[in-house]
């Protein structure tokens, strides 16, 4: 499924580059428009445009395209990736070959501002321990390929409370892992597109919040000392970006106390006190295929 919103050329070369997987099974696509009119032009025998019929933004249109199929495998295409050729086949047989394994992901290369980074986990099994201590950023959303039948029942739709839809993806990682390990193709078989002034990256209040909820949604999260000293870090530099100082100070702290060599921490003391912009710390960060 494809949510999308008013990226119309965007869009259509990530159908294309799904329509072209040389995948032996049926595909179908159901296309989610969120605040838009679905657009029938891009209607096929296998593409389908609906309307997002669940809570506005990303999470109720991922369900509303969840729901709206009937497939045993659901996969996650964001309407500005690119599935590369091999993508679906390669994680489908991974998949299979693992009965009692409900999700699997692979690893991205990451584009932005003319630089392409590849990202790789180093592993073909990613634990739900392993989760708690990182996003695991390469476990991009447009990479999840799972049971649908599992997302019925035991793992549960994407949560549409959490603020903005913002970590609803590692949310799902996480509920996922709790019941069997994620299995990963770890070979880039994903473009991912960064660009820059991306609202979405910049919408900081809803980054807090959604912080701060996953917090309380997922408390094993404080028993990692490193995973608990990211989220702080985060939450530092974030509070940094709103430009507030004794917000990001005491966040940075707290990250510190976790973990002294968390760089978020100090990322954020330094755009905190002026030094830096988190415009610029973004933009040097994502030269590398790598963000807050």
């Amino acid at each position: 499924m494809v949510p999308t919103r008013d990226r119309p050329q965007q869009l259509r070369a990530a159908l294309e580059s799904i329509l072209s997987q040389d995948y032996p099974g049926h595909v179908e696509i159901v296309v989610v428009f969120d605040s838009t009119e679905p657009d029938a032009a891009i209607e096929g025998a296998r593409v389908r445009a609906t309307a997002n019929a669940r809570s506005v933004g990303l999470a109720g249109a991922r369900n509303t395209g969840i729901l709206d199929l009937d497939t045993e495998l659901v996969a996650f295409c964001d309407d500005d990736d690119v599935w590369l050729p091999g993508k679906l086949a390669a994680q489908a047989a991974r998949l299979m070959a693992a009965p009692d394994a409900d999700f699997a992901s692979c690893s991205v290369i990451v584009e932005y501002a003319g630089h392409a980074t590849v990202r790789t986990a180093g592993s073909e099994l990613i634990t739900h321990a392993r989760l708690l201590r990182s996003r695991m950023a390469m476990m991009h959303s447009s990479t999840f390929l799972i049971r649908r039948s599992r997302l019925l029942t035991r793992i549960g739709l994407v949560d549409e409370a959490i603020p903005g839809s913002q970590s609803e993806d590692w949310d799902l990682l996480l509920r996922a892992s709790r019941a069997h390990p994620i299995v990963h193709v770890d070979r880039p078989l994903v473009r991912v597109l960064w660009s820059e002034g991306s609202y979405y990256e910049r919408d900081w209040e809803s980054k807090v919040q959604s912080l701060e909820w996953m917090l309380a949604r997922h408390p094993d999260i404080a028993g990692d000392r490193a995973g608990c000293a990211r989220v702080f870090g985060q939450l530092a530099f974030a509070h940094a970006a709103m430009g507030a100082r004794a917000a990001a100070l005491s966040w940075s702290g707290r990250a510190l106390a976790r973990s002294p060599f968390e760089p978020r921490a100090v990322l954020a003391v330094t755009t905190a006190l002026g030094l830096t912009t988190s415009d610029a710390v973004l933009h040097r960060l994502h030269l590398r295929g790598r963000g807050i």
